[in-house]
C-alpha cells in the first residue's frame, strides 16, 4: 500500500513532465515560425523576385513593341493599297475603275474615318460619273460605293450631292434592272436625310424617280426605301408644295392600303395634311375617307390605326362636308371598335373624333376641341331648320349603328375571352351614355 506522500509526489512529477513537454512544443513552434519569417525576408529571395519581375516586364515591352511594329506595317500597307486604288480609279481603264470602286466599297464598310479620308482624296466625282454610265455594271458598282461612302456621315452626303449626282440619276427605271433599282432607292434614301439640315437640297430632283419606283418598283424593300425618302422630305414644310404638285398623294394613298409598307405612307400623308395644299389634295381624292376607315379595322397594325385616325381628325376639323362623307361611309361603328379595342393613342384620338359626331345637344364643341360649325343668326328660319335636320340625322346614324356595332365587337371579343365584359357593356350602354 502506498502512502499519501508517495501518491502526491507521483502526481507532481507527472505535472512537471507535462509542463516540460508543453514548453518544448512551444519552442519548436516559435523556431519554425521564425525560420519561415527569415525565409520570406531573405534578400536573395527578394532579388530573385525583382529579377523575375524585370524579366516579365521586358517580355511585355517586347511583345508591345512587336505589336506596334506590326500595326505600323499594316497601316503602311493600307496606305499604299489606298493610294494604288485611288490612282486606278482616276487614271485606270474601265475594268480597273470597277476593281477600284469595289475596293473603295470594302474600305468604306470598315470605318467611317476611312470613309471620310477616301472622299478627301477626290474619288466622289469619278464615282458619280460611273453612275451616269450607260453600262449597267459600271453604274451599279458606282452606286454601291457611293452608298457606303454616304453611310454615317453628312459631309460625304453633301459632297456627293455637290458632285451632281441628282442630275446624273435616271428619271425612270424603265431601262434599269432590279438590282440597280434597289441601289437607286438606297442612295435616294441616304441623301434625303439632308432635307433636315442646312444644306440646300433640291427635292424636286428626287421626286420623279421616287414616284416611278413606287409605281413600278419590284419589291416591298425597294418601295419602303422610297417611302422613307419621301417621309424625310415631307418633314420640311417647304417641301409640301413640290411633293403635292408632283402628284405623290394618289400614289401614297394607293400604297397605304398595303399593310407591309403602309406605315411610312401614312406618316408622309400626315405630314402633308397639316399644310393647306396637302389637306386639299387628300380630301379631294376619291379614295378618301374610305381608305382611312378601312385601315382603322387593322387590329394587327396599331401604328397604322393611330396614323389613320390622326389624318381623319385633320380632315374632319372645321369641315362639315368631310364629316358628312365620313358618316355616310360608316365611320362611327369603326371608331367605336377602335375606342374599345385599339391602342391607347388610337383610343384617345377615336374618342375625340367621335365627340365631333355626337348630338350637339349633349356635346358642345369648343374652339379647342375640334371642328367648328358656322354660327347662324337666331332669326333665320332656314338656317334653324338645317341645324335641326343635321342634329336629327346625326342622332339617327348613331342609334342605327350602335347595336350593329356592338354585335361586331362582341364577336371579336369572344375570340379573346372577353365576351362577358362586353355583353354587360352592351346591355348597360345606350347612345346617350356611351363614354366617347
Amino acid at each position: 500500500m502506498s502512502t499519501p506522500s508517495s501518491s502526491s509526489s507521483s502526481s507532481s512529477s507527472i505535472w512537471v513532465l507535462s509542463n516540460i513537454k508543453l514548453q518544448f512544443f512551444a519552442r519548436i513552434r516559435r523556431f519554425l515560425q521564425s525560420k519561415a519569417t527569415r525565409k520570406r525576408c531573405d534578400p536573395s529571395d527578394r532579388f530573385d523576385t525583382a529579377k523575375s519581375r524585370v524579366e516579365h516586364n521586358n517580355k511585355v515591352e517586347n511583345l508591345e513593341t512587336v505589336h506596334v511594329m506590326e500595326k505600323h506595317k499594316e497601316e503602311e500597307e493600307s496606305v499604299i493599297m489606298l493610294q494604288r486604288t485611288v490612282k486606278m480609279l482616276h487614271f485606270g481603264s474601265w475594268e480597273e475603275k470597277i476593281v477600284a470602286a469595289k475596293e473603295i466599297e470594302k474600305l468604306a464598310k470598315e470605318d467611317v474615318k476611312v470613309s471620310k479620308l477616301i472622299t478627301e482624296l477626290g474619288v466622289v466625282p469619278v464615282l458619280v460619273s460611273m453612275v451616269a454610265s450607260p453600262v449597267a455594271s459600271r453604274r451599279r458598282v458606282g452606286l454601291t460605293a457611293l452608298i457606303h461612302l454616304a453611310d454615317g456621315t453628312y459631309t460625304n452626303k453633301a459632297l456627293i450631292v455637290e458632285a451632281g449626282i441628282l442630275s446624273k440619276l435616271p428619271k425612270t427605271i424603265d431601262l434599269v434592272d432590279e438590282s440597280t433599282t434597289s441601289k437607286l432607292a438606297e442612295i435616294l434614301l441616304s441623301l434625303s436625310s439632308l432635307a433636315n439640315t442646312q444644306f440646300p437640297l433640291a427635292s424636286l430632283d428626287f421626286i420623279p424617280l421616287l414616284r416611278n419606283i413606287l409605281e413600278t418598283g419590284p419589291s416591298f424593300d425597294t418601295k419602303s426605301s422610297c417611302l422613307c425618302a419621301l417621309h424625310n422630305l415631307s418633314t420640311v414644310l417647304e417641301n409640301a408644295c413640290p411633293l403635292v404638285s408632283s402628284g405623290v398623294v394618289p400614289i401614297l394613298l394607293d400604297v397605304s392600303s398595303i399593310k407591309e409598307i403602309s406605315e411610312k405612307a401614312l406618316a408622309t400623308l400626315g405630314n402633308l395634311s397639316v399644310t393647306l395644299m396637302g389637306k386639299k389634295a387628300i380630301e379631294n381624292n376619291s379614295m378618301v375617307p374610305e381608305t382611312f376607315i378601312e385601315i382603322l379595322s387593322w387590329e394587327d397594325k396599331p401604328k397604322c390605326q393611330e396614323l389613320s385616325v390622326y389624318i381623319l381628325m385633320i380632315l374632319a376639323h372645321q369641315s362639315s362636308l368631310q364629316r358628312k362623307k365620313m358618316a355616310q361611309a360608316g365611320i362611327v361603328p369603326v371608331l367605336l371598335e377602335v375606342v374599345l379595342l385599339g391602342s391607347p393613342l388610337a383610343q384617345k384620338r377615336a374618342m375625340k373624333l367621335l365627340q365631333w359626331f355626337k348630338d350637339e345637344r349633349q356635346t358642345k364643341v369648343g374652339p379647342h376641341s375640334g371642328p367648328q360649325t358656322p354660327r347662324f343668326a337666331m332669326g333665320s328660319p332656314v338656317n334653324q331648320r338645317e341645324a335641326k335636320e343635321g342634329k336629327r340625322l346625326m342622332k339617327s346614324l348613331v342609334k342605327q349603328s350602335l347595336h350593329r356595332n356592338m354585335e361586331i365587337i362582341a364577336q371579336r371579343a369572344n375570340a379573346a375571352g372577353e365576351s362577358s365584359r362586353l355583353k354587360s357593356l352592351i346591355i348597360s350602354t345606350s347612345s346617350k351614355s356611351l363614354p366617347y
